[in-house]
């Protein structure tokens, strides 16, 4: 019964000590403070980030809107984790830890595990690289190995691509050794228009290039007027005419599309037949 007693007057001297309510208030408080803190500079940071980017059109110094949504993305994570990492260094230290010590130790294991960690050392370094040399951006539509499709997100570890059909293709850094951009540059349309071997080709060319000469006034997509090229191919029975035209980029598909559409009509409406089968029937005579 003693020990019990004891035990109840230890319990009931710690829980009105008041030196021991005053150091859990501070520590409280100062937790409390980190955070808040810690959040509202976050906050600031990415306030500030987007606000340096929305002066950036403005300046000498011009970047390209692809660029600018990759960098905002990565620098915003940045300083996320950078605050982040700050505040749990400060609240172990407030909690009485040796944050020195631990940050020793940290690196003796960090050098450790990076012999054994090369792969992530080398996908962390070729994102680097990605970003630093703007290979290609957030919104680009691209084509890495066997995977096609608009860039969704680049870190520096992994790059993520939507494929036309919705899927994600998560694609490591260190694994990305050619790239073909499609969205950097104008793209072009290419189409070719088939006219029946007997049908009229100059008649049929002028009527086509009387006619492509109007449409960048109703495509802004179109970056100036298709050109004819003439006579592409001759075959047994049609005559190939090719135009082409500049598009802006990843709009040659929608144009090429409307060209075909626009000279089908065209043709039709001035009587300039399309080659189509025939039958030709021999009688063998007895």
């Amino acid at each position: 019964m003693d020990s019990v007693e004891e035990q109840v007057t230890e319990s009931v001297d710690t829980l009105t000590n008041q030196d021991m309510w005053i150091n859990l208030g501070q520590i409280s408080l100062k937790v409390v403070v980190i955070l808040v803190v810690s959040t509202l500079l976050i906050k600031l940071g990415k306030l500030a980030i987007n606000n340096i980017f929305k002066v950036r059109p403005h300046a000498a110094l011009r970047i390209s809107e692809r660029r600018e949504a990759t960098l905002v993305k990565l620098l915003e994570n940045a300083i996320t984790y950078v605050i982040y990492f700050i505040a749990a260094m400060t609240l172990l230290s407030i909690f009485g830890i040796d944050v020195k010590a631990l940050l020793a130790g940290a690196g003796i294991v960090g050098l450790a595990v990076g012999f054994g960690a090369q792969s992530l050392v080398k996908d962390i370094i070729t994102g680097f690289f990605i970003i630093f040399e703007d290979q290609f951006s957030v919104g680009d539509f691209v084509r890495i190995g066997v995977f096609e499709g608009v860039v969704e997100e680049i870190g520096l570890r992994t790059t993520k691509i939507k494929s036309y059909t919705g899927e994600i293709n998560i694609i490591p850094n260190g694994s990305i050794v050619e790239v073909t951009n499609f969205s950097l540059n104008n793209s072009r349309a290419v189409v070719d228009v088939s006219i029946a071997y007997q049908g009229d080709i100059n008649r049929a060319e002028q009527i086509i290039q009387d006619l492509i000469e109007k449409m960048p006034e109703q495509y802004e997509e179109m970056v100036g007027p298709p050109e004819l090229l003439g006579v592409q191919n001759i075959l047994a029975t049609e005559v190939v005419i090719r135009v082409v035209a500049e598009t802006l980029p990843m709009q040659q598909h929608y144009i090429a599309r409307i060209l075909r559409k626009e000279i089908k009509n065209v043709l039709d409406e001035n009587g300039i037949e399309s080659p189509y089968p025939k039958l030709v029937m021999y009688s063998k005579p007895e």
